[in-house]
C-alpha cells in the first residue's frame, strides 16, 4: 500500500524538483522534507496547502491515494471561485472587500 511519503515523493519528480527544492518551497529544511518522503512525520495543514496552491495538487491523491495526482486548472472557474466566495462571506468566515 502507498503510503503518504511515498505519494509525496511521486509528486515531487513528476514536477522535477529535488528535496531540497520542494522542502524549500514549503519552508522547511531538506531534513525534514527527507523525514516526511519516508513517513517519520506528515505535512501540516499549512504544507498541505501551499502544495494546493502553488502546484496543483490534488490532496485527495497525497492523503488517500485516490483521484489524479494534479487537479485540473479547467475544472474550476471564476463562477465556482464566486460562489465559494458568497457563502465564505455568507457564513462571515470572511470580510466583503
Amino acid at each position: 500500500m502507498s503510503t503518504q511519503g511515498k505519494r509525496l515523493k511521486n509528486i515531487r519528480c513528476s514536477l522535477n524538483l529535488t528535496q531540497e527544492q520542494l522542502g524549500a518551497a514549503l519552508g522547511i529544511s531538506k531534513q525534514f522534507y527527507s523525514n516526511i518522503e519516508t513517513d517519520r512525520t506528515l505535512l501540516n495543514n499549512e504544507k498541505l496547502v501551499l502544495l494546493l496552491r502553488d502546484y496543483n495538487v490534488n490532496l485527495n491523491y497525497l492523503l488517500a491515494g485516490i483521484m489524479p495526482m494534479f487537479l485540473d486548472k479547467n475544472s474550476y472557474n471564476d463562477d465556482f471561485e464566486q460562489k465559494v466566495r458568497r457563502v465564505l462571506i455568507n457564513e462571515g468566515l470572511i470580510k466583503n472587500i
